[in-house]
Formats: C-alpha cells, structure tokens, sequence
C-alpha cells in the first residue's frame, strides 16, 4: 500500500479500507503494547527491586527509593511529549514513534543486564533512574504518535472504537509483564529468580524490539499529516504554537486538569495501587495476588473498546467524568473490601488490637536517597505500615523516650524490632493472608470494578484528545496534558499513597490522593469542557488555513 494511495482513497466517513485499517491498528498497538510492558516491568517488581538495588536496613526507605525510581519515569514523560510531540508535528508521526520504540527497548534491555547494589553500591540506583529517565522520555513519545496515528486514520464516525485499541495497549502490556514475572518466578526457586531470574523478563524485549521495529518500517505515513506536509500547513514552531498562544493553551490547560489528571489517577488506583496494596498490606502470596490482577485485566480489557464505541454514541466527557465521579465516592469502601476478603484475620485483629503511636521527631518522606534521616518514629510507622497496620499517632510524651508504642496492652519503648515482632506474634497478628480464607469471588468482583473504572476513564481519553487540538500542533498539544495527568498525577500515586500511609497511619489514607485529584477533574471538567465526538478532524484537510481549534463550522469542545 503507497503512501500516495493511501491519502488519495481515504474517505473521513468510511476510512480506510476495513483490511488497512485493521493493519494500522494493529501495527501501532502491537509496539504500543511492547513499550508498556517495557515501562511496566519495574513498576511490578519494584517492591522486588527495592532490596537489589537500594541500600538496606529499612524497609520503607527501600521501598520509597524504588517507588523513586519507578517515578522517575512518570515525571520525566511530559518532557518526553514536549521532546517527541515537536519532533511528530514537524517529521511527522511514523518515524517518531519508530524513534521511542528503539529507545524504551534499549534502556530495558540495560535494566536486564545492569549490577545490582551489593555489587556497586550507590551507582546502581543512580544507572537504574537514568535507564529509567528514558524509558520515561521514550513513553512521553509514543502514547501521543500512536493515538494520533490511529486517529488520523480512523473514520469521523469511528473514532472512538478505533483509539480505544491503543487505549486497551497498556492494560495488555501489563498483563503480558505479570504473565512473564509469574511463570518466571514459579519455574525457579526464590534465590535463583532474586539472583538473576528477575533478568529473564527484561531479556524478553529483545525479541519484541526486533519485531516492534521491523513491523513499524512497514508502516506508511498518516493521511492527515501526508497532506498537511503537502500543502504547506505544518506548524514551523509547535511549542510556541501549543502553548504560549491563546487558545490553545487554555485548552492544554483544560485538558490537563479537566480530564487527564483524574483519569491517570483512577487508572493508577484500579491496577498498579490495588496489587501492592494487595502485596504490601494485605500480605496475599504474589502468585494469587498476580492471578487475581491479571483475571480483573482479561475480563475489563474488552470495556476499552465498549466505552470507546459508547463514546462515539454519547459523547466522551460525559464517560470520562462519570468514571472519575464513581470512582472517587467508592473507593474506601471498595479497599475496605478487599482487606474484608482477602485477609479477614487481619481485620479481625486490627478490630480487637488497637495501636498507638506517642512519638515526636517523625518525617514524611517521599524520595529516599543518602541524605534521608531514619528517625525512630520513622522506623517503627515504617514497621507497623509494612505489616499493614493502622494505628492512632498521639503526641509525644514529656520526659519518657522519643517514641513509645502501644499494641493492645503492651508497651514498647523506641524501636527494637526483635521487641515489635514479639509483641505481634504475641498478640495474634497474622503475618500472611491465608489462601483458605480468602473469598476470592468476592476480590475478583472488586478488581474487576476497578478495572471498570479504569476503562471508562481511559476508553474515550485518545478521541477526546486528538479532537481537542488542530492538526498542526496535535502531536505536541494532547502529548503534554496527558503526560503530565498520568505521568505525575497517575505515575506519583503509589509514591504518594505510600508515604500518606506511613505518615498518618492508616493503610487506607493513601487513597485521599485519588480521590481528591478525581474529584478536582470532574467539577473543572464539567465546568469548562465541552463534548468533542462531532468534531471532524479531517476537514482541516480543507483548502483553507488551518488554524487552532476545531473544525471550521463546529463548536470547540472548551468553553471560551
């Protein structure tokens, strides 16, 4: 298929032909889906990681420190848009995208391969963020060059269904990297996979590289941008374009937190904070903790493409913001839940066991590295919330030691923990989830619904997206609002959410991060966004200039 030809057949009613169409999609979700399992290997072993490749002697700083690096490659993503979004609207989208598959795929064969910690000390967390920092800068890239490419290929009337494809890449990536951590660690035992096991996962994308690439050669450049190209309409300056021009950038700004900051939270909620608040707190065993994530990923992946359909039906904003609303108002009482039938004996014994901690000189640490301060109160918040125990914080008490803790009758002066984990097994703690008791129906019900959510707000989010921005500058304008909602608001929450709980002292209080963030992006998204499905992209295609905003004769989907 010519690239010629391709421009000459395309029709904005019908599309491509069913047989290209079907191509593109899945040209660009099979790379798309490469990356996220790329990206998401180490955000599911980064509790794993957080005694390979941080110094020990404190679980949460460890685990905070690995939590750091996972972050790292969320926050550095907007600034992955702003480097590929340019290069997309002036190159165009084939070739940059072809660019960040190549980069993800190199950096995660280096993780696979990289010393760990008891080998090179400090450099070993130092290689691992910088290997990180560019899968982050690869994935700021590809989201934004897929999701366009798609769009630009897609029928007016279709959309919707037809991004929700690339919409479906990440939750299949993430099935894929837990499939492949599963079988890994069960073929082998425990030392084998922490000596060099955990390697095989990220050896995997060596193939997948190869394949991604060469499936990307043979792709053709979009129609839309082929003719922008061959009219003479690309922006010669995208950044200022994007964003230091009025309107454009009140609709960046708009999109940012009036659907992507609340939708990258809800879908950090429903699939990575429900495993480690599963693994972490909950104390099930990986393997059915995996098994649980991964049943709730196959049974919603197909609510991808039903919301995205829905969405060329109804509307996108109304689907987006309805997710984030349900959302953040059942998302105590779902986590509740889950700890309810997961590990009953653990609720039973938080019910007759109060806790408390009468202690001054505590942090809230986020990022961990050599200049952190360990504190006693520090060390035993962090014991107490790795055991997945909520306890009261009191003030300290004048003249007796720095920290005193009370678990049920017993008294414990500052930190020992020889001394905590006496007075745990003492008092009937329950130190793992027992399979027995769990009520998996129950659980899986649970994760499916927050799987639900996650599709409802993600489904629609690409159409809604590429709609919202002209074609000259759309790579760059929809890259940055989504990068910065799901690679800060999204990517932090596991950070955040754990650093909360050790802080306040209540392994629920984490989820006040989603929650707020949701609830911000509905009142502003209901406020000051407008609906985008009628918006016909491919009328810019027109003899006339283009300029920012939509369609000429349709309405902008934000309020001016």
């Amino acid at each position: 298929m010519r690239q010629g030809s391709d421009v000459a057949t395309f029709d904005s009613k019908s599309g491509l032909p069913g047989s290209a169409e079907r191509r593109v999609i899945i040209a660009s979700s099979i790379g798309t889906v490469f990356e996220w399992y790329d990206f998401y290997l180490y955000a599911i072993l980064a509790p794993f990681f957080a005694g390979l490749f941080f110094p020990p002697g404190n679980q949460t700083a460890a685990l905070l420190g690995a939590f750091g690096a996972y972050a790292a490659g969320f926050l550095v993503r907007p600034f992955g848009a702003i480097i590929f979004g340019r290069i997309g609207d002036l190159v165009g989208r084939k070739y940059t995208f072809l660019v960040t598959i190549v980069v993800m795929g190199s950096a995660t064969v280096l993780v696979g391969v990289m010393p760990t910690y008891k080998t090179i000390g400090f450099a070993a967390p130092l290689i691992l963020v910088a290997l990180r920092l560019a899968q982050g800068l690869a994935l700021g890239g590809e989201y934004g060059g897929a999701a366009t490419y798609v769009a630009e290929h897609a029928p007016d009337p279709r959309r919707g269904y037809a991004t929700a494809w690339i919409q479906t890449t990440a939750t299949v990536g993430m099935l894929f990297a837990l499939v492949v951590i599963g079988v890994t660690r069960l073929s082998m035992d425990a030392a084998t996979f922490a000596s060099w096991g955990w390697r095989i996962a990220f050896w995997v994308s060596i193939p997948l590289l190869l394949i991604s690439i060469y499936i990307r050669l043979k792709l053709q450049e979009s129609p839309i941008f082929a003719r922008m190209k061959a009219q003479g309409k690309r922006s010669k300056q995208p950044l200022t374009d994007s964003f230091l021009r009025f309107p454009n950038n009140k609709y960046v700004a708009l999109a940012l937190f009036g659907a992507t900051a609340g939708q990258g939270v809800v879908w950090y909620t429903g699939q990575f904070y429900a495993l480690f608040f599963i693994l972490i707190y909950l104390k099930l065993d990986f393997i059915p903790t995996y098994a649980l994530i991964g049943l709730s990923l196959i049974i919603g992946t197909p609510f991808f493409l039903l919301f995205g359909w829905l969405s060329d039906k109804i509307g996108r904003k109304k689907i987006i913001l309805a997710g984030c609303l349900i959302a953040a108002l059942t998302y105590f009482p779902l986590f509740r839940a889950l700890t309810h039938y997961i590990n009953p004996a653990l609720e039973s014994y938080q019910q007759r066991t109060p806790i408390t901690v009468a202690a001054s000189d505590c942090n809230f640490h986020i990022f961990i590295g050599p200049w952190s301060r360990q504190t006693e109160c520090d060390k035993v918040k962090d014991f107490l919330g790795k055991s997945g125990l909520s306890f009261a914080s009191m003030p300290s008490i004048p003249g007796q030691a720095p920290v005193i803790t009370q678990i049920g009758t017993t008294e414990i002066r500052g930190w020992n923990e020889a001394q905590f984990k006496s007075a745990l097994a003492a008092t009937g703690y329950p130190t793992k989830a027992d399979p027995a008791q769990v009520n998996w129906v129950m659980a899986e019900l649970i994760l499916i619904l927050l799987v639900i959510y996650v599709t409802m707000v993600y489904g629609p989010i690409a159409a809604f997206l590429v709609e919202l921005f002209p074609a000259r500058i759309r790579y760059t304008s929809m890259s940055l609002p989504y990068h910065i909602g799901n690679g800060w608001f999204g990517g932090m929450l596991p950070l955040l959410a754990t650093a909360i709980v050790a802080k306040q002292g209540n392994i629920y209080s984490g989820l006040w991060y989603p929650i707020i963030v949701a609830l911000v992006t509905f009142g502003i998204g209901a406020l000051f966004l407008h609906e985008t499905r009628h918006v016909k992209i491919h009328e810019e295609l027109a003899d006339e200039p283009v300029t920012p905003g939509p369609a000429p004769g349709t309405p902008h989907p934000a309020k001016t």
